[in-house]
């Protein structure tokens, strides 16, 4: 065989591994691994860009929830797949950052052990009470807090939230009581029947709860105003330097090949440009995360490095 035509059968027999995998994928349909509930933040944002990825990549995407353990439920079931391509994630910060500051055995370093696709959306929470709270504004919050010491229930979800909690206490100078919920719309729930007094929640389920009449939102968790939500104050105009976004981002199982991340990180990109997405996160108080595979590993460890310090300042130990 001359040179030339051996070294082009070397590039094909190299090829195939990835090839068969991304064919085997295409035929079967891809498992998306969203480790939150269904009507959470986090799997909003990743019904709105499957589809749109897999119109530009030719693969069909399916959603997979499979919400507990902070996040790490679903992230453990993704870190032991095959790197093959047919089973990814779709994980916001808590699982792909802030656990490693609060979770003493994860099973697992989002730093190292997770391959790194492409960011989704960003966002931030809203602090919401019910609408026929005696509660008006963040600032009466605080009064109400102060008021009844341990005794002013905060639903959370994720270890991101039970930062925040933690850290108003801090700057506030109050006590309120975290409790902890599988998912955002359980804490949703039990707000409006007086089970508890107030949750965070995403931007668009505070918006769809706020038109309903049910209920009231207070303040946002960025350091600046949403621009979806414009007249909903930061909670850092009222306690300086409150400053917590919320992301998410598309993650494989350990050792997929630098081509299958590419191909689904290329069209990810090529979709958050589109006009329909755009419309549909703002809509939802979101707005995309355009972040290729190293800039997004860049970003997760230095996200990690900032919720270690966080959970320091909060005084919250890994348990």
């Amino acid at each position: 065989m001359e040179k030339r035509g051996f070294i082009k059968a070397l590039g094909l027999a190299l090829a195939l591994p990835a090839e068969l995998a991304w064919s085997q994928a295409t035929q079967r349909g891809v498992r998306v691994v969203v480790p939150l509930p269904a009507g959470s933040s986090n799997d909003y944002a990743t019904r709105v860009l499957m589809p749109m990825v897999g119109a530009i990549n030719g693969q069909n995407y399916y959603i997979d929830n499979k919400p507990g353990g902070n996040g790490g439920i679903g992230t453990l079931d993704v870190l032991r797949s095959a790197p093959d391509g047919n089973t990814l994630l779709c994980g916001s910060n808590s699982p792909l950052a802030a656990n490693v500051a609060f979770v003493k055995s994860m099973g697992y370093d989002p730093r190292k052990d997770l391959t790194p696709i492409a960011g989704v959306s960003l966002t931030n929470h809203v602090l919401m009470v019910k609408a026929d709270s005696p509660i008006k504004t963040f600032a009466d919050f605080i009064a109400y807090a102060k008021a009844r010491p341990g005794k002013v229930g905060v639903g959370y979800s994720t270890t991101a939230v039970q930062t925040q909690i933690a850290t108003m206490n801090k700057l506030a100078g109050i006590e309120l009581l975290p409790v902890p919920y599988r998912g955002s719309p359980a804490t949703i729930t039990d707000v409006i029947g007086g089970v508890l007094d107030a949750t965070l929640t995403d931007p668009g389920n505070a918006q769809s709860q706020a038109k309903a009449g049910q209920l009231r939102a207070l303040a946002v968790t960025s350091l600046k105003r949403n621009p979806t939500t414009p007249d909903w104050p930061a909670i850092s105009e009222t306690l300086a330097g409150f400053d917590f976004p919320s992301w998410n981002a598309l993650i494989g199982p350990p050792g997929m090949s630098r081509e299958l991340v590419l191909r689904v990180s290329n069209a990810v990109m090529q979709a958050q440009k589109q006009r329909d997405l755009v419309d549909k996160y703002s809509n939802h108080g979101t707005t995309p995360l355009i972040m290729g595979p190293d800039e997004l590993k860049g970003f997760i460890e230095s996200e990690t490095a900032r919720w270690v310090k966080l959970a320091q300042a909060a005084k919250i130990q890994p348990e």
